[in-house]
């Protein structure tokens, strides 16, 4: 057996002194996602060893969660890969930290590991692609997305039937059910419009008037133009913040001048 360094080619005069017939066969490299089994060890080595890593719980990591997203999101507006990368790794250790600190507690308490967790995602991913892994049809993304949402709908109604679709159940099956309320304000609004339209459902808000009722329609518009409003106000934001530090550069900064609210 000869082993060739990495990158290069089997060595010729070796192989010209072979009189036998010969096979030449390169050694495998680890499959993909084989380094994450590295993180696995790291993150339970850090639960025990570290002062501040031991003391963490779901809800004292719910900022960092939140924070490690937003950076990843800069990076791709940026079209940093290099920091891409990084910032895609402390969203990942967030994944793997609370599935360390859920593994503590026992299966019957609402405890679950990082395997677990796995599990949970390729079966989601397998069922909601019946058109890859499955015997469904479909002849474009837009047929995608309508299966997808289907998927979703009755993935929602057997969550309501378990968590309250029985008889004496106070809870009835809602078409906003699993939208989360912690998420920013215009992408909340947007999901909610989205879910209310699918089921054909039209609201007049009464509040209209207010500041909040103006933001809505925005939404709404932004939407019928086929646009993200949450998105697109973050590039609003962002020639704001150019326009402002061009300023700076012109005139010279100014005395930043705090308030009680930032």
């Amino acid at each position: 057996m000869w082993l060739a360094p990495p990158g290069e080619p089997p060595d010729p005069v070796f192989l010209s002194l072979l009189s036998v017939p010969h096979q030449v066969l390169h050694g495998s490299h680890d499959l993909p996602g084989a380094h994450l089994l590295d993180l696995v060890s790291i993150m339970d080595r850090l639960r025990v060893a570290c002062p501040w890593d031991r003391e963490q719980t779901h809800a004292s990591l719910l900022r960092y969660l939140l924070e490690e997203a937003y950076e990843a999101a800069e990076a791709i507006e940026n079209s940093d890969p290099a920091a891409l990368r990084e910032e895609i790794g402390d969203v990942m250790f967030q994944a793997f930290f609370h599935a360390r600190i859920a593994a503590e507690q026992p299966a019957a308490d609402g405890g679950f590991t990082i395997d677990d967790v796995a599990d949970t995602l390729a079966a989601k991913l397998v069922r909601r692609h019946p058109h890859v892994f499955g015997t469904t049809r479909v002849s474009s993304a837009a047929d995608v997305n309508a299966n997808w949402e289907e998927i979703k709908k009755a993935e929602r109604a057997a969550k309501a039937a378990l968590s309250g679709g029985s008889p004496d159940g106070a809870v009835a099956p809602s078409a906003l059910d699993g939208v989360p309320f912690g998420q920013p304000a215009l992408t909340l609004a947007a999901q909610l419009q989205r879910r209310a339209e699918r089921a054909g459902i039209t609201v007049h808000d009464d509040g209209a008037d207010t500041i909040g009722g103006a933001l809505m329609d925005l939404v709404a518009r932004a939407r019928g133009a086929g646009l993200d409003p949450e998105l697109e106000l973050r590039a609003a934001a962002r020639r704001f913040a150019d326009a402002v530090r061009e300023q700076e550069r012109l005139t010279g900064a100014p005395e930043l001048l705090g308030s009680a609210e930032e």
